[in-house]
């Protein structure tokens, strides 16, 4: 049986077909503390030791981006850890980050957690504060919504999440760059929210200096089913590389964008029914948010896993899948680049300059305007720039300008050519693609 539910304004929230959620939640409205607690919620904390070994049993994988392993950022900021007058018995000097900051345009999981499941977050919070030993904690976000339901969250608590650690919530301008992990941490310590130069990583010196945990809020809310389940539990869905279940931002001209949770390693196309798209409809896909650049119409014989997709070149990052049917991939492409440039945090030359020109040169060709001489810089600048900036934007940029041109060259031809019957009226590059209005959905 499909269960499926919406929000004001038409947000389809659906599980996979016949399996029980972990993330999502059956039924509309935000979850309440009374409800949380009755479901399960907020168990006393019992062997932080066994809580560890679930965890790494687990292969729980960051759901941020990258898709690193939860265990070993928990066991580098644990090891630098230590005892000190501010840390009470039995504690360590170290600081845990939730970070809610979803700079991805084409996402829009991490708010729907914070404005409907807040409670499942700060469990989550509080639990990886155990395996860390940490007493101090933030919660740091750039949605005002999502500020005020975890500020309304935890007012239901008394002011304290129960045996987590103290919490300030962080709320900063929204921006691409925002959710780094040196840049959640600047901005907690008074800084602007842009990255840092690493070394050092938060996990080495992060806010005040101490080892930081920071860590997705989607993967902190799984941290309760492990606790209560166990890593065998966790595993009963996902592959042996890709374990348990993802939420994934679904987009796609005439649909609604939709709100998944999904197992991992699930095949593209078995989605694509879901969702109500054609297979032979969909010219290519961004898929992880815009930072892997383009797939083409091949992304319909993949499954949803990150060893299949990083082999495939791109990733499963934030599980935002944007596919491309009606739209020209070189439009998409350029809207892409012009949101890169209108987003880098201009400390960067290498960057601040190559997003621009490759964003003017994808212009160009998205308008007819381009010639083979703008075609070669483009490729030479998506190679020579690449590892050059503070962040990933400027590898974000290189990697949608290069698989534009390797896996559209018909679509490039005809725009050399200024006969793309996709943009006779002109093709939409200023804006961003695939953006998620979420205060109209939510």
């Amino acid at each position: 049986m499909q269960h499926t539910f919406s929000t004001a304004g038409g947000l389809a929230v659906v599980p996979y077909p016949g399996s029980d959620p972990r993330l999502l939640r059956l039924g509309g409205g935000v979850e309440n503390a009374y409800e949380y607690r009755d479901s399960g919620g907020y168990r006393p904390i019992g062997s932080v030791t066994a809580l560890a070994d679930a965890v790494e049993h687990s292969g729980l994988r960051g759901r941020g981006g990258a898709g690193f392993p939860f265990a070993v950022k928990v066991s580098s900021v644990r090891a630098g850890g230590r005892a000190g007058a501010a840390a009470p018995a039995g504690w360590t000097e170290t600081v845990i980050v939730a970070n809610g900051e979803e700079g991805e345009p084409a996402s829009f999981k991490d708010r729907w957690l914070l404005r409907n499941r807040p409670h499942l977050v700060l469990d989550g919070l509080r639990l990886a504060a155990a395996l860390v030993a940490s007493r101090r904690g933030y919660l740091y976000v750039s949605d005002p919504e999502s500020e005020r339901s975890v500020i309304s969250a935890l007012e239901e608590l008394g002011g304290a999440i129960p045996d987590g650690p103290e919490l300030a919530v962080v709320r900063v301008d929204p921006g691409y760059v925002a959710g780094e992990e040196t840049a959640a941490v600047q901005a907690i310590n008074g800084g602007r929210a842009v990255p840092t130069d690493k070394p050092p990583r938060p996990y080495e010196a992060g806010v005040a200096g101490l080892p930081t945990l920071v860590s997705n809020v989607e993967t902190l809310a799984n941290l309760p089913f492990l606790d209560r389940w166990g890593a065998d539990a966790y595993r009963a869905a996902g592959t042996a590389l890709s374990p348990g279940t993802f939420l994934a931002t679904v987009t796609a001209a005439g649909h609604p964008p939709t709100l998944y949770e999904l197992p991992h390693g699930l095949p593209v196309a078995d989605l694509l029914a879901l969702h109500g798209v054609p297979a032979d409809s969909v010219r290519g896909a961004l898929v992880g948010g815009y930072f892997t650049g383009l797939l083409d119409r091949t992304v319909a014989d993949l499954t949803l896993d990150h060893e299949t997709l990083r082999r495939a070149g791109a990733g499963l990052g934030c599980g935002a899948i944007a596919l491309v049917t009606e739209e020209c991939p070189v439009a998409v492409a350029a809207a892409v680049l012009n949101y890169f440039d209108r987003e880098n945090a201009g400390q960067c030359g290498s960057c601040f300059n190559g997003t621009a020109a490759m964003a003017a040169a994808t212009t160009a060709l998205a308008e007819g305007r381009a010639d083979d001489d703008d075609l070669q810089r483009l490729r030479r600048w998506s190679t020579v720039l690449r590892g050059r900036g503070a962040c990933g934007t400027l590898d974000a940029a290189c990697n949608t300008a290069a698989s534009l041109l390797d896996r559209f060259p018909q679509e490039v031809a005809a725009h050399l050519d200024n006969r793309c019957p996709d943009c006779a009226g002109g093709p939409a590059t200023g804006r961003s693609p695939f953006q998620v209005e979420t205060e109209a959905l939510l």
